[in-house]
């Protein structure tokens, strides 16, 4: 008897799938833009970086408004509806509870947030200037995404 190994059924190897080797690097994962879109020169899906994919999402998140998705009206922290709020401190720490719930619940499988900071009215009434902090979990690189809404 010799000591070769079994393959079951399925074991085969893929046509296309490279098996991850220990001291080599992985090729770097690549999603489709956020809003999905066909890049005009090549007539192909718009595909980034995934920082950059994370980063569109939280984009998203921050500044859909609820009910404005059909199928999905509880998305999103409505950033646009409140910037004619009176800038409050109140105002101010709802907006942080708002954000950091609605990307935990929307992106809690591809992000850690670690800080989320807020400026009432630093470019003029009625603007609020978002930076979210976060780290991602598949990489665990710490990203930073500031956002202003006038």
């Amino acid at each position: 008897m010799t000591d070769q190994p079994t393959t079951l059924a399925g074991d085969e190897p893929q046509p296309g799938l490279q098996p991850v080797t220990p001291g080599f690097p992985t090729p770097a994962r690549r999603d489709f833009a956020v809003p999905f879109r066909v890049d005009p020169a090549s007539r192909q899906v718009s595909v980034t970086s995934l920082p950059a994919h994370i980063g569109q999402m939280v984009r998203q998140v921050l500044l859909t408004a609820p009910g404005e998705r059909v199928n999905l009206p509880q998305f999103g922290c409505g950033l646009r509806q409140l910037i004619f709020a009176p800038a409050t401190d109140a105002l101010q720490a709802t907006l942080q509870i708002r954000i950091q719930a609605n990307l935990q619940q929307w992106l809690g499988n591809q992000i850690d947030v670690t800080a989320v900071s807020l400026t009432l009215d630093s470019a003029g009434p009625g603007t609020v200037q978002v930076t979210v902090a976060y780290r991602l979990i598949d990489t665990q690189t710490a990203q930073r995404l500031t956002v202003t809404v006038m």
